[in-house]
């Protein structure tokens, strides 16, 4: 017997012209200290275009429901499922989830949401962020057409947390780990380095920011000064230190 969504999940579903699905575990493993994969089945639809996420029903501590939203990682539109990569180094209820899911679990899912994709129009594309930010840099990444250059300048708690992947030939890939060496996570110092060191190619490039509130702020900063403009440069906080995300999924955005 398949479930229906929460009454809930339907009528957000509905109000944003969206899909909601009942989906369920299909695997859940660690694939480094900070990144754990969660595989649902039944949920392709909600997969939408690279870039894009979905969201969530979860319980927090507290015992109330709240949405969490994450990027899709992959999509495998014929066995009818998707993939998340979660960040676990933290206590929410989107850690505590993944880290606890099992096949056979069923989760409420709304999606696809998000209105950051891949620009087209770029010749190069570089990727800003955190760990959090690597299942959406990767999906959109792998779906660059050849010739094209994927640029990454992440920030990672664990030479583990370097995870990588593969790309089609035709694909110029440049990779910069920087290691956190115990910074503050909104200590935009390190992202800010790492961006020192890249050089822009020539053409025409667009930036696509995805991490941590106060970080992805000051590096848009950046590259506004490094001569990008602001249609060149999508930005997305995931989260920010201190203040946990609303019940809808989003990091309080207002200004201390």
């Amino acid at each position: 017997m398949i479930a229906s969504p929460h009454e809930s999940s339907v009528e957000l579903a509905q109000r944003l012209g969206v899909s909601a699905a009942v989906c369920d575990v299909v695997s859940s493993k660690q694939l480094s200290p900070t990144l754990h994969e969660v595989v649902l089945g039944h949920a392709s639809a909600l997969a939408g275009e690279p870039g894009n996420d979905a969201m969530v029903r979860l319980v927090n501590p507290a015992g109330n429901f709240v949405r969490r939203r994450y990027s899709v990682r992959s999509v495998d539109h014929e066995r009818d499922q998707l993939t998340f990569w979660i960040t676990t180094a933290h206590s929410g209820p989107g850690a505590l989830w993944a880290a606890g899911a099992r096949p056979g679990d069923q989760v409420d899912v709304v999606g696809p949401r998000g209105k950051v994709t891949l620009d087209p129009r770029a010749d190069w594309h570089v990727f800003i962020g955190d760990a959090s930010g690597f299942a959406a840099f990767y999906r959109m990444a792998q779906s660059i057409e050849s010739p094209g250059r994927a640029i990454f300048i992440v920030e990672i708690d664990s030479p583990d947390d370097a995870v990588t992947c593969e790309f089609d030939e035709g694909i110029g890939v440049t990779g910069i780990f920087i290691d956190r060496q115990g910074r503050a996570p909104n200590d935009p110092s390190g992202i800010l380095s790492g961006l020192a060191a890249f050089e822009f190619p020539p053409d025409f490039g667009h930036a696509y920011l995805f991490g941590e509130f106060n970080v992805m702020r000051a590096a848009h900063a950046a590259l506004l000064d490094r001569g990008l403009t602001e249609d060149q440069i999508s930005r997305k906080a995931h989260w920010r230190t201190g203040r946990n995300n609303a019940d809808h999924g989003e990091p309080d955005k207002s200004d201390d």
